[in-house]
């Protein structure tokens, strides 16, 4: 009897981990000095005219001139046909979207923000990913 109290404990905490764990944002830093050094500005050349893109414009008074520039990259609607991921896909809310912003200096990679999603982004995941950006390498 206590065994199966503490299987069924043990699953339950698993399965909360699980869940909690989606749509987590993953940062990373190629450059680690810009944790201590912050930048001052930041360029951003829309690869397109649709909404995000136009909304991202508007958050930040982008200098064309900077050497560091963003990206702003992100995909809905994503289909995961792997049987490895079945069991994740009936028990949790698998992901069907990402949103990624990228921060480079040159062509080098210094500073990235990645989120998975299981909805279509939306400005506020937008907000949300560029607000923490301010906050690790802007001044």
């Amino acid at each position: 009897m206590h065994l199966k109290i503490f299987v069924q404990t043990v699953f339950s905490i698993l399965f909360i981990a699980i869940l909690s764990s989606c749509n987590k944002a993953e940062i990373t830093y190629y450059n680690k000095k810009l944790k201590s050094n912050k930048i001052a500005c930041l360029s951003y050349s829309p690869k397109s005219r649709a909404f995000l893109d136009n909304s991202l414009e508007s958050m930040y008074s982008f200098k064309s001139n900077c050497r560091y520039k963003l990206e702003l990259s992100y995909k809905s609607d994503i289909v995961c046909n792997s049987p490895y991921n079945y069991s994740q896909k009936t028990t949790t809310n698998f992901p069907s979207a990402y949103l990624n912003l990228e921060v480079k200096k040159s062509f080098n990679l210094e500073y990235s923000y990645y989120i998975d999603l299981t909805q279509k982004p939306t400005i506020n995941d937008l907000k949300k990913a560029f607000d923490r950006l301010r906050v690790d390498i802007l001044i």
